[in-house]
């Protein structure tokens, strides 16, 4: 049934959130006479991402991919940088214009198990978006989220169970069918098939794509597991201790990765394939406290330069995608 907040998918080739420059710092207590740290959580990230498309954001545990989502997700303010949503500033909207970007970015959380309220029924979780955004009536609600409830796969019978009752796939479509109750534009999904079996994280991908589809939605997906990304996104972004250092198109990247970190990524991960040598990933990820000088990844880096341990090295153009990398060029032609 229709309601309020139905409207037509974004225009292909829309620009639907566009970071300049994002980052977050935190001042951290390091003793009781010791001054404040600074820890650099993110530290200038770019990207666009266009209507009906996926960017995936990838890369170790601490490296700003949750700090990217918090951000996006207006839960966080970026300590310097530009962030547009949906055309909207949303570094300082206006009340009026925040009530408006709250509709437009919705989340999809890691934990199917963890974020729907026990005491809830499916139905009243679905609907909550609904109660709390739009002034449609009790009938016109549970219409939509029965309409809802069967684009997501779930059954008319589920509607006055409760979260306990479902598996893991199955709570996770019921978080994606909230989600969606105000077709938002954006949707952060944040590992959002991690905590599943494996055999369901493909079901789960698949039903992602087609509301896509039908909805002109955009994602940006966090995950740290590359053969989900494969499946998932169009362009990808990966980062390493609060920076981007290579972004470009999936295929690209899958093919070709420039980056040494990217490289040493898909070299750990089982069944990928691609041209040039790949080596392992050693090494700890340094203190995002107390960072290397010149490029984050030169402690870890099989082909570091002198170069690498003074400069910190800005994204460039190369082979069709950016990569922040001293010796991208070389890489590129060996």
């Amino acid at each position: 049934m229709a309601h309020p907040a139905d409207r037509a998918p974004s225009a292909a080739g829309e620009a639907v959130a566009v970071a300049d420059g994002l980052a977050r710092h935190y001042r951290v207590r390091q003793g009781l006479f010791a001054p404040p740290a600074v820890l650099k959580a993110l530290d200038g990230v770019s990207f666009t991402l266009q209507a009906a498309r996926t960017l995936a954001v990838v890369g170790e545990s601490g490296c700003g991919k949750s700090t990217l989502a918090r951000l996006v997700t207006l839960i966080d303010k970026p300590t310097a940088g530009t962030l547009r949503i949906a055309g909207q500033d949303a570094i300082a909207p206006s009340p009026p214009v925040r009530r408006q970007l709250r509709r437009a970015v919705h989340t999809v959380f890691q934990n199917p198990y963890g974020s729907l309220n026990p005491r809830k029924t499916i139905g009243a979780i679905i609907e909550e978006p609904l109660a709390v955004n739009t002034g449609l009536g009790r009938v016109q609600r549970r219409d939509a989220v029965r309409e809802m409830m069967a684009k997501v796969g779930l059954r008319p019978e589920h509607y006055d169970r409760y979260p306990h009752m479902f598996s893991g796939g199955q709570r996770q479509r019921i978080a994606i069918a909230r989600s969606l109750m105000l077709r938002p534009k954006l949707v952060v999904a944040d590992e959002p098939v991690s905590a599943l079996d494996v055999s369901i994280q493909a079901q789960v991908l698949n039903l992602l794509k087609d509301l896509q589809q039908e909805f002109g939605l955009s994602y940006l997906f966090i995950s740290h597991d590359l053969a989900v990304v494969r499946h998932i996104a169009d362009e990808i972004l990966v980062m390493y201790l609060g920076r981007g250092v290579e972004q470009g198109t999936k295929e690209r990247i899958f093919a070709q990765p420039l980056h040494p970190y990217t490289r040493a990524l898909l070299a750990a991960t089982p069944g990928m394939t691609g041209n040039g040598p790949r080596r392992a990933l050693t090494g700890e990820l340094p203190s995002p406290l107390n960072p290397p000088k010149g490029c984050a990844f030169s402690t870890r880096c099989p082909h570091v330069a002198e170069r690498c341990r003074i400069e910190p090295p800005a994204p460039r153009s190369i082979a069709g995608r950016l990569v922040a990398c001293h010796e991208a060029e070389r890489l590129a032609d060996a």
